[in-house]
């Protein structure tokens, strides 16, 4: 009995001992990567609540632009009828105007006979209102959603908002990019993955990471300076430009060719030796066993890489921005100039423009497109490696 007893003393100091201790150096990492990761979401989060706000706004709001277009005498409130100065922008049937940016008065254009314009007078609400001579007249610029995805020429300033010339350019230079990438890539993880030794793949890896790390203002330049040369060397400089999507696609992929060659590589290395193995023993060639056995094993890692390539690709900028050309253009010709989505954005941020301008709004709009055609390619990443991942064990 008294055993019994020190046996039971003993088995409760042990469950003592066996409690969860606090560990307060643990719980500090903790919070701290919880802290970083909020911090990574929210920032996310604010960018998406920006882009979306302000593209919003440019959709909603009307856009005021400078017709350049003075009154030529002064107006009194109840004129219906005014003139103006010949210099500007045409006036056309149908355009919504104010006295200048201050101006509440909106008019609407009901016909323009040379430089006397019949307006209606007073819509929205608001009080006809007295102007001098030599006040500005602006215009409206309403944007529609369906203009935006559907149109061919892309102008702001002018009212043309298609943003189709900005797309089309995009994706152009991304599939030569990819045209380019893509194979080579693949070619290069499977050479390190199946041929190369380990001396070969320690000399490869390093030249695959210094191409990583050239900053695109140089690929630029590159493809500027050389590879735009050398093309007009081959198809004659009467058909390819100085400024051309076929030169910054080239060069984008010679800079994407690292990430893909790198992911491919880590998604053919996973592939478990044993189904290389079964495949030797079953007489097949290392070429047979690397494109019918290893290949489509890591399919899942090798789409993935794929899909991250071309989001890299539509998000590039320094290089179209330099090499592709600086004015939108609806072409499909790849020796041609055309701007893309990234390059506008950059010019037009840098630029001379006022801060409030329909140009200077137009590429928050340009922006979440893009980030939506980015967010839609990642998105398709993660259903193709769900769906092709293969689980060994």
């Amino acid at each position: 009995m008294d055993l019994s007893v020190t046996q039971a003393e003993e088995f409760s100091h042990r469950s003592a001992d066996l409690r969860r201790r606090t560990r307060w150096r643990e719980q500090v990492i903790q919070g701290f990567l919880f802290v970083c990761g909020a911090i990574s979401i929210l920032t996310t989060v604010g960018i998406v609540y920006e882009l979306s706000r302000e593209s919003l706004a440019f959709f909603a709001t009307r856009q005021w632009e400078n017709t350049n277009k003075p009154l030529a005498q002064d107006v009194a409130p109840d004129d219906g009828v005014l003139v103006v100065g010949t210099a500007g922008r045409p006036l056309e049937q149908g355009d919504l105007l104010r006295f200048g940016l201050q101006g509440q008065e909106i008019l609407r254009v009901l016909e323009v006979s040379g430089t006397a314009v019949r307006v209606e007078r007073g819509l929205d609400g608001n009080q006809p209102e007295a102007m001098r001579q030599g006040i500005q007249l602006y215009s409206a610029n309403e944007v529609t959603l369906l203009a935006f995805l559907t149109g061919t020429r892309w102008a702001p300033h002018s009212g043309s908002f298609g943003v189709l010339p900005l797309v089309n350019a995009t994706l152009m230079t991304t599939a030569i990019a990819m045209l380019v990438a893509l194979p080579l890539g693949l070619s290069v993880a499977i050479f390190l993955s199946e041929y190369a030794t380990r001396r070969a793949r320690g000399a490869i890896k390093p030249v695959l990471e210094v191409l990583a790390g050239v900053p695109t203002v140089v690929y630029g330049y590159f493809a500027l300076t050389y590879m735009t040369p050398v093309l007009r060397s081959i198809f004659g400089e009467g058909i390819v430009q100085i400024y051309n999507t076929a030169s910054a696609g080239l060069v984008m992929g010679i800079l994407i060719l690292p990430l893909v060659s790198s992911m491919s590589e880590d998604a053919l290395s996973a592939v478990p030796r044993s189904l290389r193995d079964a495949a030797y023993g079953l007489g097949a060639t290392r070429w047979e066993t690397a494109t019918k056995v290893v290949v489509p094993a890591a399919l899942s890692g090798i789409t993935a890489a794929f899909i991250i390539g071309i989001s890299r690709a539509i998000g590039e900028t320094m290089i179209v921005a330099i090499a592709a050309g600086a004015g939108p253009a609806f072409t499909f010709n790849p020796f041609e100039a055309a701007e893309t989505m990234t390059g506008h954005i950059v010019r037009i941020s840098g630029g001379d423009l006022s801060y409030d301008s329909v140009d200077y709004n137009s590429i928050f709009a340009i922006g979440l497109l893009l980030f939506l055609m980015t967010f839609s390619l990642n998105l398709i990443s993660q259903r193709v490696v769900r769906r092709f991942r293969e689980v060994y064990e």
